[in-house]
């Protein structure tokens, strides 16, 4: 597990990025008022006026699933995959070391 960044880049200004993270929201999250913590631990954040980062701590196979899952959400924007940046999302792996405890 480690944390992941999903780069979805395109957007006229910052306003247009973080509308669109409903959306994402909702294809990582369907059903807002679930039992039990997501599956995958994510977050938002912005880079620069055009691009919407969506932080995951996943596997490296489901992080590309995600990506596969977000991306004909946010079309025809460009969806990358990238390694978390170090310190950006670091709540996300004690979030899930939180709703995960060790067995």
């Amino acid at each position: 597990m480690e944390t992941f960044e999903v780069r979805i880049a395109g957007f006229a200004d910052v306003d247009e990025a973080l509308a669109m993270q409903e959306t994402v929201a909702r294809v990582l999250c369907p059903e807002q008022e679930h039992n039990g913590p997501c599956e995958v631990p994510w977050g938002f954040s912005v880079d620069g006026p055009d691009q919407l980062v969506l932080g995951i701590y996943a596997t490296a196979e489901k992080a590309a699933s995600v990506v596969e899952d977000v991306r004909p959400a946010v079309e025809p924007r460009e969806v990358t995959l990238m390694n978390g940046t170090p310190g950006r999302f670091d709540e996300l792996a004690d979030q899930y070391r939180i709703e995960h405890p060790a067995r």
